[in-house]
């Protein structure tokens, strides 16, 4: 609910704020004093358009806040979402600015949004009814989750919702995947050519340095194996070779050892080092064998490092590393070709979905078919009562094809029905969607009476506000019109900007706007009528104007008694 409106420099109003209650709200005053332009405040702080000529003479900036109270859990969820955070408190707190450059800023809760969101919030929590268009309650869309909710609809509703909800999830996994099907196929290609590739590779690891290094070893065998056999020679197989000079050394050292015992540690050492000699000596001739040159294996290896160096350029990594790339290739094909399984699975779960889609909207509309007749007929009840007893309202319920390709057309949010409320306002005219209807009094009527009907199904807007309800009415419909908009008072908060004192008196609060001239200036104020002589006061001003006598006071107060004890009833 509103608990607080303030406006500074709109027009006629400098500075007003006014504390709101819950009920029948009443806002009266004189012609032109400004509660519309009140109304128009609220219009702005609810997303409307606004212009800089809006603007008080002498200001640079308009101003508009209104403190929202949400009652409900619902509303506290939607705002959420909206403005995609959580609310710490239950009060939100809008305001829009306007300057004279034409700027326009909006704030929720003092952080700045888009005008955009404020009118998403508006529509949320408010209902106009009457020289300014609807929020809700003209919409086809809400109509339908009004219609739903005043059904009992909600199981066959959830079942759709779940449904679409699935069709369009399958929908948008079918497109990922098939979009990326064509760059898939050639992955996989490329996958399996790669596998098969360096299979045939045959790759050993730390193949290539073994490989160079044996190259080498091929190319200077014929310099190797002429080294180490000189190396044989030298040390054992050529005359005067070393093993022969140390075996001399040995004699002669062994011989002068008796002179000298030093020299028979010599002859020792001398005696250790000849197997050494000859150990190194066999060892080399070994070698010098083994170094032999080799053309077709050197062929072989240079043809195989050639190889290995092609694989290496092409894929840009070395043997070593292709051999661990050749790991992750099973798996990665493993992966591709579950996405090629899931999308054919997916077109059948999208089939079986759609079919589940169109069962579940069959269901929602022969609901609907049903509940859209108890709806026109509880609403007829009502316009009679407000003076529209030849006015005839119809629920016409047109079908939404749902395409027959799983792939094809769009999913509705709320049901294959398309929901328009026809009014025929007089015999004779044609049916009209309430959206086109051109009277401001008699949609603003039908509004009441369909809101009359539908008062406890909608939890979500809980402020509905009339502007020229009372627009051609007489005093005895007043009547009647001021009863309907205190028995919607009891589950919504009303405001209902009125000239009737028969409308007004059924108000549970009641305002009165005044336009007054200081000097060269003149503004709108407005003050809440808190006693039973106010009100009778105000009640009689509209009954006779500045004539008005005590005559018209009783009257007035009787009007007051009267419409407390239907309250009380």
């Amino acid at each position: 609910m509103l608990r607080e409106l303030a406006v500074q420099n709109l027009a006629l109003i400098e500075d007003v704020r006014v504390e709101l209650r819950p009920g029948f709200c009443a806002w009266t005053g004189e012609t032109g004093a400004g509660k519309s332009l009140l109304l128009g405040a609220l219009g702005l702080l609810l997303g409307e358009r606004g212009s800089a000529d809006l603007i008080r003479t002498g200001a640079e900036e308009l101003r508009v806040t209104g403190r929202f109270e949400l009652t409900r859990s619902e509303q506290r969820e939607f705002a959420s979402e909206v403005l995609q955070s959580p609310l710490d408190e239950d009060d939100l707190i809008l305001t829009r600015r306007l300057s004279r450059s034409g700027r326009s800023s909006a704030l929720v809760n003092d952080v700045p949004v888009a005008v955009a969101t404020l009118r998403r919030i508006g529509e949320m929590l408010v209902d106009v009814h009457g020289q300014r268009e609807s929020y809700s309650l003209l919409q086809p869309a809400y109509q339908l989750d009004l219609l739903d909710a005043f059904g009992r609809l909600t199981e066959p509703r959830r079942r759709y919702a779940a449904a679409a909800d699935r069709v369009r999830e399958l929908r948008r996994q079918f497109r990922t995947l098939n979009e990326a099907r064509q760059t898939r196929q050639r992955e996989l290609s490329l996958v399996r050519f790669e596998r098969d590739d360096i299979d045939a590779a045959k790759l050993v690891p730390n193949e290539l340095p073994a490989l160079v290094k044996e190259r080498e070893t091929l190319v200077h065998a014929q310099s190797l194996a002429q080294f180490t056999g000189t190396v044989a020679a030298r040390l054992a197989d050529d005359d005067g070779a070393v093993v022969d000079v140390v075996a001399r050394l040995v004699k002669e050292a062994n011989r002068w050892a008796a002179l000298d015992p030093k020299l028979a540690e010599v002859a020792a050492r001398l005696e250790a080092l000849r197997p050494e000699v000859e150990d190194l000596a066999e060892t080399a001739r070994d070698l010098s064998e083994r170094f032999e040159a080799d053309p077709d294996r050197l062929e072989e290896v240079e043809g195989r490092i050639g190889f290995l160096k092609k694989l290496q350029a092409r894929y840009g990594k070395t043997p070593d590393e292709l051999i661990a790339y050749r790991a992750t290739l099973d798996a990665r094909e493993t992966e591709l070709q579950r996405q090629e399984d899931d999308l054919t699975g997916i077109d059948a779960h999208l089939r079986s979905a759609v079919a589940e889609l169109k069962d579940a909207a069959v269901v929602l509309s022969k609901g609907r078919a049903k509940v859209a007749k108890k709806l026109v007929a509880d609403t007829q009840k009502h316009l009679a009562d407000l003076g529209m007893p030849l006015a005839k309202l119809d629920a016409v319920l047109e079908p939404v094809p749902l395409d027959d390709d799983p792939l094809g057309g769009e999913v509705p949010a709320t049901g294959a029905d398309h929901l328009d409320i026809m009014l025929c306002a007089n015999p004779g005219e044609p049916s009209r969607p309430l959206r086109k209807v051109a009277s401001g009094g008699e949609l603003s009527r039908t509004m009441l009476a369909l809101k009359t009907v539908l008062a406890a199904h909608d939890p979500v807007r809980t402020l509905v506000v009339f502007d020229e309800i009372d627009a051609n009415v007489g005093g005895r419909l007043g009547d009647v019109l001021g009863q309907k908009l205190a028995s919607l008072g009891a589950t919504h908060q009303v405001l209902c900007v009125t000239h009737l004192p028969q409308v007004a008196s059924y108000a549970a609060h009641q305002w009165t706007i005044r336009k007054a001239s200081t000097g060269k200036k003149t503004a709108t104020t407005i003050a809440e009528l808190t006693g039973v002589e106010a009100r009778v006061e105000e009640l009689a001003l509209m009954l006779r104007g500045e004539s008005r006598s005590e005559t018209t006071r009783k009257e007035a107060a009787e009007m007051l008694r009267a419409a407390e004890r239907l309250r009380a009833g």
